[in-house]
């Protein structure tokens, strides 16, 4: 199973910004896929997440009304599109899957993780 982050980079605050995540190696269709993110000196925390087979997304209360994520069965890709970028969300921003069709938002729930793309928004 591999996950691979795309996408980071500088950003003025206010701002926009969309980052990929390519899956391979699983049945997309039966897992959550999802955004976690990790700021220096801070825990990693949940940022978004929604099923591979489709439907509504999740999203933390921080991000709610800014951030959008989506999903392609057809190509095993997920989507965060960033807007309204604070220097707040600057972070290394990471994708995750877990087995299964129940959404969880904490890390020890995902088996798999990308590498990390850095986003920084500067003010």
């Amino acid at each position: 199973v591999q996950l691979q982050a795309s996408g980071g980079g500088l950003v003025q605050a206010g701002g926009s910004l969309s980052l990929s995540c390519v899956a391979s190696g699983l049945p997309f269709s039966s897992y959550v896929m999802a955004w976690f993110r990790q700021a220096p000196g801070r825990q990693r925390e949940f940022v978004g997440a929604i099923r591979g087979s489709g439907g509504n997304a999740y999203y933390a209360d921080s991000v709610k009304g800014r951030f959008t994520l989506s999903g392609d069965s057809v190509e095993n890709m997920v989507y965060l599109r960033m807007n309204g970028l604070r220097p707040e969300d600057t972070a290394v921003y990471y994708c995750a899957a877990r087995r299964g069709l129940v959404i969880h938002y904490i890390t020890s729930s995902y088996n798999y993780w990308g590498q990390g793309t850095l986003v920084t928004v500067s003010s």
